[in-house]
């Protein structure tokens, strides 16, 4: 089990509400509570398949998502994100800061016609740079159903 924090890490413009102080990554042992953005304290997310993986908030569809980098992600690089999400329609996805801020998405979506990892839905890869530290905000869209998934950078 992960569970990482995502607040305190952005060092240009106002200080987001609510949020703490820093990044901690407890032991294995911390249940993952914390599917949302909870004002952007902590990130849930389990390491059962050895990757860390992150359960988003859905309207219409269930999101999940399969780190191929540990969190925190580091700034700057790139990194493998596979998504899986219920829904009708081509998956489009956008990642930003509350700053306006834009990850570059380097490549995908790409939709894998097969795979390993056993989640609801339709499975897609994409390769993101995040290039300054926050927690992001990663947005999926299908014409039928969305979803939010916060991201700790470092």
């Amino acid at each position: 089990m992960l569970v990482a924090g995502c607040a305190g890490t952005e060092t240009s413009g106002p200080e987001t509400p609510g949020t703490g102080a820093g990044t901690t990554l407890p032991s294995a042992s911390v249940p993952a509570s914390v599917p949302a953005r909870a004002s952007c304290e902590r990130t849930a997310g389990s390491t059962a398949n050895a990757l860390p993986e992150v359960r988003g908030t859905g309207r219409g569809a269930e999101v999940w998502g399969l780190m191929f980098a540990p969190l925190p992600f580091s700034a700057g690089r790139e990194v493998k994100i596979v998504w899986r999400m219920t829904g009708e329609g081509p998956l489009r996805v956008t990642a930003a800061l509350p700053d306006g801020t834009v990850a570059r998405l380097t490549w995908g979506p790409e939709a894998h016609g097969g795979s390993t990892w056993h989640r609801p839905g339709q499975e897609w890869g994409t390769g993101f740079v995040f290039p300054k530290p926050g927690c992001w905000e990663i947005t999926l869209t299908r014409d039928r159903g969305s979803g939010t998934v916060w991201l700790p950078v470092r």
